[in-house]
């Protein structure tokens, strides 16, 4: 049940990564986070900074999820 909360959770921080270097530098810390505190407490701050720096290094033309789903037409 814990790890379903968990990718549910960085799914939804995932749908929030921005343009802005910012925003996907601090999405990338709080994903790298918990999937570091879901596969051992310790891995938590390895996995932010790892996170946090993947984030930093990513182009907004590289993580291009389309249009979000409230955003398409309902054809």
């Amino acid at each position: 049940m814990l790890r379903l909360a968990v990718a549910a959770g960085a799914l939804l921080m995932l749908a929030a990564c921005g343009t802005q270097m910012g925003d996907r530098i601090a999405s990338g810390a709080a994903i790298g986070a918990g999937a570091g505190a879901v596969f051992g407490g310790v891995g938590a701050l390895p996995g932010a900074v790892i996170g946090g720096a993947v984030g930093g290094v990513t182009k907004p033309s590289q993580v291009n999820l389309g249009k979000p789903v409230w955003a398409r037409s309902g054809s």
